[in-house]
């Protein structure tokens, strides 16, 4: 059963220093926590040095408290003329601080004040997971991963350059040094990367020998007489699975096919790595075929045991919303609607599961609450049979306004190809080639990204994943006829189907089937007609008006989704099928990390009726996954979206053939 995080609260020693009742300590030296981490942290670890003239650096940081080191780390970084490209602070925090509290805890930072203060207006929910900041367009990146570090520390997709094992006293609170949190940061470990930390425990320090780093002591800070610095030259000459490198690329030049979405999410994030894309759509523009419908809701997804999908929506959900926002800031707003999101159980069984999740998450109330059909009624319109979850972050879009937001962002880093579909591809030395029906090249790069829905198989037709199009069809109320129905919800309300508020037209959209791909993509009177049926099912006070539309006069959009066999995306490198049948025997036990990948080809495909959701976090995932940057995601759920799923259960079964 998942655990819901305590928050720590911002509680003053007698001499003024942060200080945790949960563990009798203070979060940093009484001498002062800036001064401390420049000693011990950036000094110890041979910082600014260290990262001169590097296009990345990963830094990796158990405790992030009320986040000194990250803020002196930042500025240093921000200070040095030498400074590496890109500067990625990862780090782990079981109890963190409300916004509210880390304003309390800043005020006295001066100098700074302007960057505690950015910090603080991105902090995230007390969520679990990880969370991904991105500060200085993008060159300051800050991963937070809210958890029990010995659980966290496994999940962690990074190589590090450096680490900062910052945890309270090894007397207070020995599980964060603990031999599993050692081996953790050992598994993260770049060749020759360093370490320091204020504590000179003999039991740290022989912890660290044990899994392959080099300890010595250094003069400590305050009244420490000594602290502790480390190289990782372990003694042992190959590691089964090293952790990722930074990426070295003939040149940064990727070709992603399709414009939705999924594949303008990767163009705008691999533009704002420096990278020139020459994107392709068949069609005459972006967000002309799955994508181009204009309005579309988000919310998270709960589960009382917080599976997968419960997991991957509520990452999803949360760095889209702030990936919005930061394209709003650059001045390409998307069009984002959040006038929360009401979900209301198919029945009053459902219903009473949905509460029974809520109080096994203990999620905060800004995030998820329950809400009863009064206050419904009363506070949005909503005249629904029953309570549900309420999220308050919900809302809704329409994601042609997210495309263009997000090309408009990458600006002339794209190269546009629209209206020329790609026909094949093949791989030629280091190039990916994009060919048309005639066998001509219309372009080469080291990089080729899938993001053409169903019609990725057509370009690689042997591989195990299974994606099929399910037809989708939206009914769009004209005003009179919202008028006459009266009472209509302004927010969105989702259950057995879903509406959306009035748009700036007076019109009310409702949907959405979800049924097999059969004839014509056109609308049919009957989908209009099961629709009223899901708008009577949501709001039963004005069923009787519904029953008097005539789904006949009626109109809507029409499209299809791609989704995979358990409805999850297929998100990163695609695996080399034939290289993987040929050594098919030795892979029965293997990992996804084992399996051979096709250099240089990615995919971003079947997003299914998530695509908002998706979208975002997935671009921002393989544009990290092709940087060999730490990844947004836990490991668990990369490789529950990984293409090579369902290729790696037919190696283990023995059934790939």
């Amino acid at each position: 059963m998942p655990r819901a995080l305590e928050p720590a609260e911002p509680i003053l020693s007698a001499e003024g220093t942060p200080y945790s009742p949960r563990y009798d300590d203070v979060y940093h030296s009484t001498e002062g926590g800036l001064a401390q981490a420049a000693h011990v942290f950036l000094g110890g670890n041979a910082l600014p040095q260290a990262w001169a003239g590097k296009r990345q650096f990963v830094i990796v940081e158990s405790g992030f408290g009320q986040g000194l080191n990250f803020l002196a780390t930042w500025q240093a970084w921000r200070d040095d003329p030498q400074r590496c490209g890109t500067l990625h602070f990862v780090s782990i925090e079981k109890h963190p601080f409300t916004r509210e509290g880390l304003a309390q805890l800043h005020a006295g930072l001066d100098g700074l004040q302007p960057l505690a203060q950015a910090l603080q207006a991105q902090w995230p929910l007390a969520l679990p997971g990880l969370h991904r900041l991105a500060f200085d367009d993008g060159r300051m990146v800050l991963t937070l991963a809210l958890g029990d570090a010995e659980q966290m520390l496994p999940r962690l997709v990074a190589g590090a350059d450096a680490f900062y094992p910052d945890g309270f006293s090894p007397a207070r609170n020995a599980d964060m040094w603990s031999p599993a949190v050692f081996r953790g940061l050992a598994r993260l470990a770049r060749p020759g990367a360093s370490l320091a930390t204020y504590t000179a425990a003999g039991f740290v320090r022989r912890g660290l020998r044990e899994v392959g780093f080099e300890v010595s002591k250094a003069p400590g800070f305050g009244g420490k007489r000594d602290m502790t610095v480390a190289q990782f030259r372990p003694r042992w000459k190959s590691r089964r699975h090293a952790p990722p490198l930074a990426g070295q690329w003939p040149q940064r030049h990727a070709i992603v096919i399709g414009a939705g979405l999924a594949g303008c999410a990767v163009t705008e994030r691999l533009a704002a790595r420096g990278w020139h894309v020459t994107l392709f759509d068949a069609h005459g523009g972006p967000a002309r075929q799955t994508s181009a419908h204009r309005a579309a809701a988000m919310h998270a997804h709960l589960s009382a045991d917080d599976g997968l999908l419960s997991r991957l929506s509520r990452a999803g959900n949360q760095y889209a919303l702030r990936a919005w926002a930061a394209l709003a800031e650059a001045g390409h707003p998307v069009g984002w609607h959040g006038c929360g999101v009401l979900q209301i159980g198919e029945d009053e069984a459902e219903g009473e599961a949905q509460r029974a999740a809520l109080a096994a998450m203990g999620l905060p109330e800004s995030f998820v609450r329950w809400m009863g059909a009064k206050e419904a009624a009363a506070s949005h319109r909503a005249g629904v049979p029953r309570g549900g979850l309420w999220f308050p972050g919900g809302g809704w879009v329409a994601p042609p306004d997210i495309c263009a937001a997000q090309l408009a962002r990458a600006g002339d880093a794209v190269t546009a190809k629209y209206g020329c579909r790609v026909a094949s591809i093949a791989r030629v030395g280091e190039q990916w080639q994009a060919m048309d029906a005639d066998g001509t090249v219309l372009a080469s790069a080291p990089v080729l990204v899938l993001a053409s829905a169903y019609e990725a198989q057509q370009l690689l037709p042997r591989q195990h994943w299974t994606i099929r199009r399910v037809r989708g069809q939206l009914t769009t109320l004209p005003p009179a006829q919202v008028d006459a129905i009266g009472a209509w919800p302004d927010c969105v309300v989702t259950g057995a189907g879903y509406l959306l508020p009035r748009a700036a037209d007076g019109t009310g959209r409702v949907g959405s089937s979800y049924d097999a791909d059969e004839g014509p993509l056109v609308e049919r009177p009957e989908v209009h007609a099961a629709n009223l049926a899901r708008l009577a099912g949501l709001l039963p006070r004005q069923a009787d008006v519904v029953a008097g539309i005539d789904p006949a006069t009626l109109t809507g959009y029409v499209g299809v989704r791609t989704v995979s066999h358990n409805r999850l995306p297929l998100i990163g490198p695609v695996p080399d099928e034939a290289a993987a049948l040929a050594h098919a025997a030795s892979l029965r036990g293997a990992h996804l990390r084992d399996l051979p990948r096709m250099p240089g080809l990615y995919a971003a495909l079947a997003y299914g009726s998530r695509g908002l959701t998706w979208s975002a976090l997935g671009g921002e995932l393989l544009a990290s996954q092709i940087e060999g940057e730490p990844l947004p995601l836990e490991s668990d759920l990369a490789d529950a979206v990984d293409p090579a799923r369902l290729l790696l259960r037919a190696l283990r079964h023995g059934q790939a053939g």
